[in-house]
């Protein structure tokens, strides 16, 4: 069957397991998460032993791992195989391969979790998918756009009893990106350092993750939103003096992806709150900022501003840089950008 990944971390955690898990796709944090769980759950610590046989797909052949999971388990209810890097499982790419998985997927073991933990795409139109599918579980753990990444760090929060602040989510997302697995170990080392109760806010970010609260994108961003040159200059110059630990290109793809969406906003044609939040898919404590940077740049301008950071990205990628070096690049885009 298919099912989020969401959903399956909590079945894992009420106990509940199917016989068979086909785990694939881009984004290794799911797949991780799940198989830790898995591990974690499925057997009881004193069987493991037993019990818990972890695979590695280079060192096996399909055949042998179909034993394992015909096996019956001793001392425990259930046992768990599970096989890491199963693209590599000997066989697994044969159609001989491929059809003793399909016919023990149709038919698995009551007892026996096998899991299949591959690193990339399967194609699931193969038959084996199809059975796999039927009887167990078929992940397909893709990369996250984006756009998703603040309302994930929202519920990931949340499922954790922990509120954090729009601000702090902002924080988050701009400085790491799409890095699943390095956003949750940062979430985690501020989870340890607080109180009960306490929530995460800008100075947690700043104090625990090493996320400077004024000199970061998010308040770049704030800052040309409200035309504040002082701020926007100041922060710039700090990025340009330190590009080692403050690339510019992503600084750039950042406020590309901003001023993109502000002349989404100014062609919207309902303008209140909950119209541009949904639009633009942002959170709606942040529409003031949109309606802010609306009032301060046209349309007309706007446009110059995509252009200008068409440019600095062609220029921050080789393309006709002169002796110009990455800090200069930002300073003459921000410079721009308020001019």
């Amino acid at each position: 069957m298919s099912i989020s990944a969401d959903a399956i971390l909590k079945e894992i955690a009420a106990g509940k397991f199917r016989p068979v898990y086909l785990l694939h796709g881009d984004e290794p944090f799911f797949i991780d998460a799940i198989t830790d769980a898995l591990e974690d759950k499925v057997v009881p610590a004193e069987s493991r032993g037993f019990c818990q046989f972890i695979l590695y797909g280079a060192d096996n052949q399909i055949g042998n791992v179909i034993q394992y999971a015909r096996s019956y388990p001793f001392m425990s209810d259930r046992q768990l195989v599970l096989v890491k890097e199963a693209q590599k499982l000997g066989g697994i790419d044969r159609e001989e391969g491929q059809k003793l998985l399909e016919s023990y997927a149709l038919n698995p073991l009551s007892t026996t979790v096998l899991v299949l933990a591959y690193q990339g795409k399967v194609d699931e139109r193969k038959a084996f998918a199809k059975a796999i599918g039927k009887q167990g579980v078929l992940l397909k753990s893709a990369k996250m756009y984006d756009n998703k990444l603040p309302e994930w760090v929202g519920s990931y929060c949340r499922d954790r009893q922990v509120k954090i602040s729009p601000k702090a989510i902002q924080m988050i997302v701009d400085n790491i990106g799409n890095d699943l697995k390095r956003i949750h170990n940062e979430i985690q080392k501020v989870l340890v350092n607080l109180a009960p109760g306490e929530a995460i806010d800008a100075d947690e970010v700043e104090r625990y993750i090493g996320i400077s609260k004024e000199y970061n994108v998010f308040e770049l961003q704030n800052a040309l939103s409200r035309k504040d040159v002082k701020k926007a200059t100041r922060i710039a110059a700090y990025f340009a003096a330190n590009t080692k630990d403050n690339p510019v290109i992503p600084v750039v793809l950042i406020l590309y992806a901003y001023f993109t969406k502000i002349l989404l906003a100014h062609a919207s044609p309902d303008k209140s709150d909950q119209a541009l939040a949904a639009k633009l898919g942002v959170n709606p404590f942040f529409v003031k900022d949109y309606k802010s940077a609306m009032a301060h740049y046209s349309v007309a301008k706007l446009a110059n501003i995509v252009s200008y950071l068409r440019d600095s990205d062609s220029k921050l990628k080789g393309i006709e840089t002169g002796s110009r070096s990455e800090g200069d690049i930002l300073n003459d885009l921000i410079f721009n950008i308020l001019h």
